[in-house]
């Protein structure tokens, strides 16, 4: 019953805060546009400030782990073919690319640091995800959606660079490069400093909860239920129980299993639709995906979690 009661202490007031953006959606007070600022906010100052700040006040060379980094890159990349190879059986080729996207891009940036922080009061293990699976998340997604795209023959490279040039200025990997610079120069971190970086801090984890949950158009997000479920399936259950294992073999414990976990079973990121749209992709799937994924992973995430503690993983 303690596990238990850990892991839903871990995992219902992430989802509660998203719950709450929903009602405030509904009731009016939170509109599209004002969801869509909040976002903007949070991926460029709230979530950077974050990860820079638990970089600074962390052993750098006691986060660091290349192997971790490495597993990060690789088992995305794996699930990038794995979702490839799943999509061949989809009678509508062109949800092809946007299948394969929803089914290996997660919200890792948001509820990953959300997660850690909430279990460990640091996001430091977060930021080695980030190094190793965001870029690729871009660059994969131009590809795959470019492939599929009626409207495109072969990768699209205006969008490939495009896309290179926004890993390069993406505003939370430029906050982990800067915190990782700190930390390694041991610059100092003077109280004033502190008290504003963490002020914030603090304001990313819910600000963007609320507007993931006052994000998502319901009622618009069952055109594509059949290949939809498929993904959330992939998304939530099987990469988790294929790649997990190799970093629990691998060594990883606490704060970077629940990052891999994070990166591997968390929902379905609402950046999908934004890029699915922009590549001429209808976008029913992946917003019908990005639905269900947020709805599930609230029991499949304490589920692992649960599973985890159990066995002392965590």
């Amino acid at each position: 019953m303690d596990n238990l009661i850990y892991c839903l202490n871990a995992t219902v007031p992430i989802f509660l805060l998203m719950v709450l953006g929903v009602f405030l959606r509904q009731v009016g007070f939170l509109d599209q546009q004002l969801a869509d600022k909040l976002n903007s906010f949070v991926f460029k100052v709230g979530l950077p400030v974050m990860l820079y700040k638990d970089l600074v006040e962390s052993d750098f060379f006691a986060v660091w782990d290349l192997p971790f980094v490495l597993f990060c890159f690789f088992s995305t990349l794996l699930s990038v073919f794995i979702a490839g190879a799943v999509s061949r059986v989809l009678k509508n080729r062109s949800l092809g690319g946007e299948f394969i996207q929803v089914s290996y891009r997660s919200s890792i940036a948001l509820l990953g640091a959300a997660f850690l922080e909430n279990i460990y009061g640091n996001a430091g293990a977060a930021s080695l995800v980030i190094i190793g699976a965001v870029p690729l998340y871009n660059v994969a997604a131009v590809v795959v959606l470019s492939l599929a795209s009626s409207k495109q023959k072969g990768v699209d490279r205006a969008a490939l660079k495009k896309a290179l040039k926004g890993i390069v200025t993406n505003p939370i990997i430029l906050g982990v490069v800067i915190g990782m610079v700190w930390a390694l120069l041991r610059m100092p971190f003077p109280f004033i400093l502190q008290k504003t970086v963490g002020s914030v801090s603090a304001t990313a984890t819910p600000l963007g909860l609320m507007a993931l949950g006052a994000s998502i158009d319901w009622k618009k997000a069952l055109g594509s239920w059949k290949p939809a479920v498929a993904a959330t399936v992939l998304k939530l259950v099987v990469f988790v129980a294929v790649f997990l294992p190799i970093v629990i073999a691998m060594g990883a414990r606490n704060d970077k299993l629940v990052a891999a976990l994070a990166m591997l079973g968390s929902p379905t990121t609402v950046s999908c639709f934004v890029m699915a749209r922009s590549m001429g992709h209808e976008g029913t799937l992946t917003s019908s995906t990005v639905m269900l994924t947020t709805l599930f992973s609230a029991f499949t995430l304490t589920i692992w979690l649960y599973l985890f503690r159990t066995l002392g993983l965590i």
